[in-house]
């Protein structure tokens, strides 16, 4: 579906902006128009769950899986990052967890995964039918 296909590339260019110009999924910059906790929050759900609808439902049908992968696991990766800044800027608990561990692991990674994530979104834009993009 196209709607999906125009999601997906405005999604993980999105994240992968918020994650570069951030520095973290936790919280913006205070005079910038993503600063919001809510707008990353939700930023992240729907880069998650567009990124696994994408590989149910890719942009070409001939192809079933390895035309929307790499957009999708983009999306996921995304949507993993940060939803975590959130629940990490929200966590109290000084006892970590698998989950403290994995988003640790992914924080550390944030700037190369943010210039990923545009990459990836600007190759989906501009080759939408290729076959391993």
């Amino acid at each position: 579906m196209i709607q999906l296909y125009f999601l997906s590339v405005l999604c993980n260019g999105l994240a992968g902006y918020i994650l570069f110009s951030d520095g973290s999924g936790e919280s913006g910059k205070p005079g910038s128009p993503v600063s919001s906790p809510t707008f990353t929050l939700v930023l992240g759900i729907m880069s998650a769950v567009t990124g696994i609808l994408k590989l149910l439902n890719p942009v070409r049908n001939g192809l079933f899986f390895l035309g929307d992968l790499i957009p999708a696991a983009a999306g996921i990766v995304a949507g993993l990052i940060l939803v975590f800044g959130i629940y990490r800027g929200d966590s109290e608990s000084s006892k970590p967890g698998e989950l403290e561990k994995l988003g640790a692991t992914l924080m550390a990674f944030k700037k190369p995964i943010s210039f990923g994530l545009m990459a990836a979104a600007l190759l989906h834009f501009i080759f939408a039918e290729v076959i391993f993009l």
